[in-house]
């Protein structure tokens, strides 16, 4: 049975740009996958621990070595990771946050590195390698290579890099100006930002083939 891992970031709840993507992403994908379930993360809502001194170095010890708190910070690892490995399509909205990625996509990440579950520390080779991994990107502004903050987008740039060990190279659907339409200096970029979002849309919906039903 296929499976996806359907993972939401953004703290605006029905408002946000990159949840409503994403839902068109989960909702294309179950078309062309009727037989298939989903697994829904929301670190928006329920973020992640980030590591900390007090259970984040289970990473680095042996877990007959582990405290009480490394051994549920590693119970939390495995549970993500097994997430991720028992998906054969991962879909993640990531907003832009002050120029960066939500600090709980970071917390993520930082779960995803870990020895002998996400990569091979004696080899260096990642274990998730081989998945479809969607990135529903939602700027605020604009930045490509023409505008102002051109190269200030640092979610886009570092996921790849965060997540190389594990073996993920994720595959990119931005939409940009998502602020047009609220913010009154922005006025005129609202066609521009609507064209954005359809084609954003767009490239959603071939992401995957709808399957027909039979008569």
């Amino acid at each position: 049975m296929p499976q996806l891992l359907h993972i939401d970031a953004s703290i605006q709840g029905d408002n946000s740009v990159s949840r409503q993507l994403t839902a068109r992403a989960a909702g294309t994908w179950r078309a062309a996958h009727p037989d298939g379930a989903v697994v829904y993360r929301d670190l928006g809502a329920e973020p992640v621990p980030h590591l900390d001194s007090i259970g984040g170095l289970a990473r680095l010890l042996p877990q007959d070595q582990h405290t009480h708190a490394q051994a549920e910070s590693w119970t939390l690892t495995e549970e993500l990771v097994g997430e991720v490995a028992a998906a054969d399509t991962i879909v993640l909205g990531l907003p832009l946050y002050n120029y960066g990625p939500p600090s709980s996509v970071k917390a993520w990440v930082d779960h995803l590195i870990a020895p002998g579950l996400s990569h091979d520390p004696e080899s260096g080779q990642g274990l998730l390698g081989g998945r479809e991994f969607i990135v529903v990107v939602s700027r605020g502004g604009g930045y490509s290579e023409d505008a102002p903050k051109a190269g200030w987008d640092h979610a886009t740039a570092w996921l790849p890099h965060g997540l190389a060990m594990t073996g993920l190279e994720p595959r990119f659907i931005g939409v940009d100006l998502t602020l047009a339409p609220v913010v009154p200096q922005m006025s005129g970029l609202v066609p521009l930002a609507e064209e954005r979002r359809r084609q954003a849309e767009k490239a959603i919906d071939d992401l995957w083939p709808r399957v027909l039903p039979t008569a």
